[in-house]
Formats: structure tokens, C-alpha cells, sequence
């Protein structure tokens, strides 16, 4: 009879995981509105940069990992892009960078909204 209370339901999070959860989908969502604010996309990054030490041992750590390697190529590239497209280059490189953050945000929120990692692995709650 104890084991049967000490059982959780399949899918229940634990408080640490999902308030990991919670932040990292506030952090793609800045970053999906920045795509028509621009100055969300700064916030949305910084969010996660913040929260990311609060969720070192969750199993959502790795989409604060993808958040900010998203924010980080995607700008470098951005400015790169913007340079060369004054020779007219940098419009395959911006439209690339675009397309890429976009896979990688939609990527992002669709795994996490399932409560899995961002390369899709589920991990059991504890």
C-alpha cells in the first residue's frame, strides 16, 4: 500500500522542472514576438540567460542551451548579413539566419511543450 502512494501519475513534473519549463517558454515566445518587435528578441534571450542557472539539473536545461545559441549565431550572422548585403550577398545569409532561428524556436517550443528535451528525448520525472 505504500508504493501505491508513492507513485505519481505518468506526465506530473516536479515543481523544479516545471517551473524550468515555464521560463524557457517564456524565453521562445520573447523570441517568436522579437521576429516582429526586434527588442523582444534581446529580451527573450537575456530571460533565459537568467534562468538558465535555475534550471542546471532539469530536464529543460538543454532548450536554454538552444535559446541562446540561436540568439548568439543568429546575431553574429545578422550583422555579417547585413554588411554583405550591401554587395547584394548578405540577403541569402539573412534569409538563411532567419529561416534557421525559426526551425530551431518551433523546434524548440514544440518539444518543450511535449516535456521533452530540445533533441526530443523524453527523461521520466522523478
Amino acid at each position: 500500500m505504500s508504493d501505491e502512494n508513492n507513485l505519481k501519475p505518468q506526465g506530473v513534473l516536479s515543481a523544479y522542472d516545471d517551473a524550468a519549463k515555464n521560463n524557457a517558454l517564456i524565453a521562445y515566445v520573447l523570441m517568436i514576438l522579437g521576429y516582429f518587435t526586434g527588442i523582444l528578441w534581446f529580451i527573450g534571450a537575456i530571460w533565459a540567460f537568467i534562468k538558465q542557472s535555475d534550471a542546471d539539473r532539469s530536464q529543460f536545461n538543454d532548450h536554454y542551451s538552444n535559446i541562446l545559441t540561436v540568439f548568439c549565431w543568429s546575431f553574429g550572422l545578422g550583422i555579417i548579413g547585413f554588411l554583405l548585403s550591401f554587395i547584394l550577398i548578405g540577403y541569402p545569409i539573412l534569409f538563411f539566419v532567419w529561416l534557421w532561428s525559426l526551425y530551431r524556436i518551433i523546434k524548440g517550443v514544440a518539444n518543450l511543450t511535449s516535456n521533452k528535451s530540445y533533441d526530443g528525448i523524453t527523461i521520466p520525472s522523478v
